[in-house]
């Protein structure tokens, strides 16, 4: 494949940072004058001279851009729990929908909810309002306006405006005192009865609709955190799987447990492909790792074994797959009772090989409590991880042959510095960034940043200690 550069180097273009120079002005309208074929020829000769070609594929980190955003496109379950599916070609959908009302009017917007509140009592109004007009005028009390020897239905109505507001009192109970039905209209008599069980009905079922919206437990899943990145690193001599989760609220989440599954496309003996088939991701159900208490953010671990679809997988072969990591947290809302479940997916571009989390909780000595940064719940560290895939790493265990690893000291600023020193890394360390992701040229400016924020930490550790 031959791909074609412009070269930058032959004058500036919008200041002195450079850039690709554009034909003069005067070659421009020559070539208007001579016709589309001398144009054409005046571009061609300009890019011979101004254009380089260059042999050989494109550039991998371009392509890995256009196929990771392509990939981001095609996400299952977003980063704030939504789900990426619509749904189609449903046989009698609005039956169903309407078969199971309440669930219905709860999953609406609002804006929609209030619209139906408004509707449903202004026409209930309007109904009841004929219905009562329609009673006095067969009773004959709107030909006897101003007679005080007639005894009407209703008193003080005298027209649909009268009804109107006679049907909104009745219905609401409000009761002003001078509109009042009498004994010489039994249907009158019914017909308030059943007006006033219509309202207390309708405003029964409005309460509870607006009740179950506001204690709806996803609006508690918003406060539960997950790491923007999954880290892949080597714990107790096995390569493991981990990322962070976290509760912002003090009001705990009673037994919380998490589970994760794989998207992955399968292929049968048959030959069947089953392209979004569901691969189980253990993290530790066997010995209870998978039930979190959540007081502090937690690192979830997924060992890497025989089980595991990760299995196989090297760090060339995870960027090449297309899977996605899907991690669901459920637990009961202290203060409702109600279960909540949150979500999150990873990509495998959001998964970093050769990285862990950075400690994020110190015990404060002037005051004797433990303190979560946050501004460090998304932060890695780049750790020394065998370049291998995990069954690799197991035979070359069981033959002798173990890979060298770096200690990792409980100081994790000492540590980063030694490591650095030791290794070159492509990653910088941040002490309050996202995730390290960012390249640099310069092995020295990588090893300069990681001193900075070690001087800045050692300093601060007189005061505090950190823990997790």
């Amino acid at each position: 494949m031959q791909t074609v550069i412009m070269d930058t180097s032959y004058g500036p273009m919008n200041g002195p940072a450079g850039g690709m120079t554009m034909p003069e002005p005067d070659l421009l309208e020559n070539g208007k004058h001579e016709g589309r074929r001398s144009s054409q020829d005046s571009f061609l000769e300009y890019a011979s001279r101004h254009v380089r070609p260059v042999n050989g594929p494109m550039p991998a980190s371009r392509r890995m851009d256009r196929h990771h955003s392509k990939r981001m496109r095609r996400r299952l379950v977003y980063k704030n729990g939504e789900v990426n599916i619509t749904q189609t070609n449903i046989r009698k959908r609005r039956r169903r929908y309407l078969a199971d009302i309440f669930t219905t009017l709860v999953d609406i917007k609002w804006r929609y909810n209030l619209m139906l509140f408004a509707m449903a009592f202004i026409l209930s109004w309007l109904i009841f309002a004929l219905i009562w007009w329609l009673v006095c005028f067969s009773h004959g009390d709107l030909d006897h306006v101003g007679d005080t020897n007639w005894k009407p239905c209703v008193k003080e109505i005298y027209s649909f405006t009268s009804a109107l507001l006679f049907s909104i009192e009745t219905q609401h109970t409000i009761g002003y005192g001078s509109r009042h039905t009498t004994e010489q209209c039994p249907e009158a008599i019914v017909l308030m009865m059943f007006q006033s069980c219509f309202g207390v009905i309708c405003q029964a079922l409005m309460t509870g609709i607006v009740f179950a919206k506001l204690s709806r437990p996803k609006k508690r899943a918003e406060t539960l955190m997950f790491s923007k990145n999954a880290c892949l690193c080597k714990q107790d001599g096995e390569l493991c799987l981990i990322f962070r989760v976290g509760d912002m609220r003090k009001s705990q989440i009673v037994e919380a447990h998490i589970r994760s599954v794989l998207i992955k496309k399968k292929i049968t003996k048959e030959g069947e492909v089953l392209p979004l088939y569901q691969f189980d991701v253990n993290l530790g159900f066997e010995e209870g790792r998978d039930r979190l208490f959540l007081v502090w953010p937690v690192i979830i671990v997924h060992k890497i074994d025989e089980t595991s679809p990760f299995w196989e997988m090297s760090p060339d072969d995870l960027h090449r797959e297309q899977f996605e990591l899907i991690v669901i947290l459920e637990g009961i809302v202290e203060s409702t009772g109600m279960t909540t479940q949150a979500r999150s997916s990873y990509l495998p571009g959001e998964i970093l090989w050769g990285h862990r989390f950075e400690r994020l909780v110190t015990f404060q000595k002037e005051n004797g409590q433990y303190q979560i940064d946050f501004s460090r719940f998304h932060n890695t560290i780049p750790v020394d991880t065998p370049q291998c895939s995990a069954k690799e790493l197991a035979e070359m265990t069981a033959a002798g042959n173990v890979p060298d690893s770096t200690y990792i000291d409980e100081d994790e600023n000492t540590s980063i510095v030694s490591k650095s020193e030791r290794y070159p890394s492509p990653y910088v360390v941040k002490r309050h960034g996202v995730a390290q992701t960012d390249f640099y040229d310069d092995d020295g400016d990588s090893s300069l940043r990681s001193k900075r924020s070690t001087s800045t930490d050692l300093g601060s550790r007189e005061e505090s200690e950190t823990l997790l």
